[in-house]
């Protein structure tokens, strides 16, 4: 099991931190632009476990060198069961310097948009260090 995969599933925010590269780009599957940096793409990512309920990765496939992997997850978002994928890429040092998210279906992510935009406030202050 990859060390991103074990510290999401067991909720550790500051391990997940410690697995992200000061540059990375979070490219969320709800925002039109990405999200440059490690205290925003963190922050994002504790708003997405408070607004996850039920999350399970439930596949997890990486390419021979490993620096690609994409996990496959199932979660609910105010009702909605949704499935989805993260894309991340490992720069040299093993850290994350690509998220990408994607999620189906269309009212799941509808979903996800809204419970994360009610969490926008409190994700820039985080990130921020407010």
């Amino acid at each position: 099991m990859h060390p991103f995969r074990k510290a999401v599933e067991t909720r550790d925010a500051d391990a997940i931190e410690s697995l992200l590269a000061e540059n990375v780009v979070f490219t969320s599957p709800v925002a039109f632009r990405p999200y440059p940096g490690k205290a925003i793409t963190a922050a994002i990512l504790r708003g997405v476990m408070r607004v996850f309920e039920d999350f399970a990765y439930v596949r997890e496939i990486a390419d021979p060198d490993g620096r690609n992997h994409a996990l496959v997850f199932t979660a609910t978002v105010n009702g909605r069961q949704i499935q989805g994928c993260d894309f991340l890429h490992f720069d040299e040092d093993g850290k994350i310097d690509d998220f990408t998210v994607m999620v189906r279906p269309l009212s799941a992510a509808q979903a996800l948009s809204e419970a994360m935009g009610a969490q926008f406030e409190r994700i820039s202050r985080e990130a921020s260090g407010a």
